[in-house]
C-alpha cells in the first residue's frame, strides 16, 4: 500500500514539473516574441540619415491627423524602412532632384500598436473631432475597411506615404495633387475625375517615378506606395518609432 501511495506520489510529482517546464517554455517564447517586436530589426534603416535633404513631415509624431493627437508607437519623426525599401526609395529621391524637386515623407514604418490606436478611434462614434478637415463626406462608422483595417502593410516596414515637393523662394512647397494626405475621399483616388488636368500630371509624376523603383501605387490613395518585391509580405512589427 505504502509502495503504491509512493509511485502516485512520484508520477504526481513528475506531471507537475513538466506541466510547470512546458508553462515556462511556452512563457519564455512569448517573452522572446514581445522583445523581438520591440526591437527594430537590423534590416531596418532610419531614412532620416540616408537622404538628409529630404523633407520629413512624419503626421503620426503630431496631432495633425485623423486621430488628432500624437499617435502610439510614435515617439521620433523618423522614417523608417527595410533596407529593400529603402535602397528603392533613395533612387526615387535622387530622380527626384535631377527634375528640380524633392519627396516629402508622411508615414513609413507603422507600429502594430499605431495600427490598433487608429481601430480604437475607429470605434468611438463619440470622436468626430476631425471629421471636417479628414473625412468630410463620409460617416466614421464606414472608415473600417476601406481605409483603416486591423493589420496594415506599413509594419512590414516596405509601404510609405509621400508627396513630391518644389523649392519656391527658399521654401520646399507641395505640388498640387487636389487633396491632402490622409483625406478619406474619393478624390483621393489617383485617377479620380474631378482633379485638374495639372493635379492629375503631379500624381502621375509621383506614381511614374516610385513605379520606376519597383513601388506598387494603391489606387484609392495617390501618397501610398508598396515595394513589390516585399522582404517580409507576411510580418506585422510592432517595435516602436523612436
Amino acid at each position: 500500500m505504502k509502495l503504491v501511495t509512493y509511485v502516485s506520489y512520484v508520477t504526481l510529482l513528475l506531471s507537475f514539473v513538466l506541466s510547470f517546464s512546458s508553462i515556462a517554455h511556452q512563457g519564455l517564447q512569448q517573452s522572446a516574441q514581445q522583445t523581438a517586436q520591440k526591437r527594430m530589426p537590423d534590416d531596418f534603416v532610419i531614412i532620416n540619415n540616408t537622404m538628409p535633404k529630404a523633407v520629413f513631415d512624419i503626421k503620426y509624431h503630431s496631432d495633425n491627423n485623423f486621430v488628432g493627437e500624437v499617435i502610439d508607437g510614435y515617439y521620433a519623426d523618423y522614417c523608417i524602412l527595410q533596407q529593400k525599401a529603402a535602397t528603392a526609395l533613395l533612387a526615387v529621391y535622387h530622380e527626384a532632384q535631377k527634375q528640380d524637386l524633392n519627396i516629402k515623407l508622411f508615414d513609413c514604418y507603422r507600429p502594430q500598436q499605431a495600427v490598433e490606436h487608429f481601430v480604437r478611434w475607429a470605434n468611438d462614434m463619440n470622436d468626430t473631432s476631425t471629421k471636417d478637415n479628414f473625412y468630410p463626406n463620409l460617416a466614421k462608422n464606414t472608415l473600417l475597411g476601406p481605409y483603416i483595417a486591423p493589420k496594415s502593410g506599413h509594419s512590414r516596414g516596405s509601404t510609405l506615404d509621400l508627396t513630391l515637393v518644389k523649392k519656391v523662394e527658399g521654401q520646399w512647397l507641395e505640388l498640387d495633387m487636389g487633396s491632402s494626405f490622409d483625406l478619406f475621399d474619393s478624390i483621393s483616388n489617383t485617377d479620380d475625375k474631378r482633379i485638374t488636368e495639372q493635379q492629375r500630371d503631379n500624381r502621375l509624376l509621383l506614381k511614374r517615378l516610385m513605379r520606376a523603383s519597383g513601388f506598387l501605387a494603391y489606387d484609392m490613395e495617390w501618397w501610398h506606395f508598396t515595394l513589390a518585391e516585399q522582404v517580409y509580405p507576411d510580418s506585422y512589427f510592432n517595435f516602436a518609432v523612436r
